[in-house]
């Protein structure tokens, strides 16, 4: 649910106005961060697997350190107690925390009974909803735009810069979703690894598309 995780960041915003998008957002794609790295580290497996279902191109094979719910709790224990610390806000921290932990909801909903309750769990959970495509499409991309839409909601552009690097960054998640959903796999585990890792960018990008817009608190 890669946009959807990008929705819950979007509309974190409503919860946490005095909060900067770049923590909001990156909260929802925390365990996506930390996966590729205990992937190269070996720590946690996938294969290349055209098909598992339709939505996907590779099978995750081993990955409770990074998305098990007990230990999504503990990253988002973690993250809010760092957003708390570093913006001073206990609304950040617990917003951040809370998008942390939505992350393994929704995939909860879109995945195939592959996620674990806690590293050594033999209870794995999945709704499958990836199984459809005009399913997923259908959940995934209305959520999306109420995402943006309770961003823009909650806040105003204070110049170009706040306008347009918005609709870019919203027109390229738009687009990595499209490739994901609907092109090749990767060659291997490795590209795929170094491709989600290569979404860090959206942080600072995140970062300063809110510099340049204000809360509707603050404008009025």
């Amino acid at each position: 649910m890669f946009i959807g995780h990008a929705a819950v960041g979007f509309a974190s915003k409503a919860g946490a106005p005095r909060g900067s998008l770049g923590w909001l957002l990156a909260a929802p794609f925390l365990l996506d961060f930390l996966w590729p790295v205990f992937l190269l580290l070996g720590i946690e497996n996938a294969t290349i697997e055209r098909g598992p279902n339709a939505f996907l191109n590779f099978s995750f094979d081993s990955y409770p350190w990074s998305h098990s719910l007990a230990m999504s709790v503990a990253w988002a224990l973690v993250y809010g107690a760092l957003a708390h610390f570093f913006t001073r806000s206990a609304a950040v921290g617990w917003v951040s925390a809370l998008g942390v932990v939505s992350h393994w909801i929704c995939d909860a909903i879109v995945h195939r009974p592959d996620l674990p309750l806690w590293p050594g769990s033999s209870i794995f959970v999945g709704m499958g909803l990836w199984n459809s495509v005009p399913g997923t499409l259908a959940v995934e991309l209305p959520m999306f735009a109420a995402g943006v839409w309770l961003y823009v909601k909650a806040t105003r552009p204070k110049d170009a810069v706040g306008r347009w690097a918005l609709a870019a960054l919203v027109a390229l998640l738009l687009v990595l979703y499209a490739g994901a959903a609907f092109g090749p796999p990767p060659p291997n585990m490795t590209a795929a690894a170094i491709g989600t890792l290569s979404l860090l960018v959206l942080v600072p990008w995140a970062v300063w598309i809110d510099r340049h817009r204000e809360s509707e608190d603050d404008a009025s």
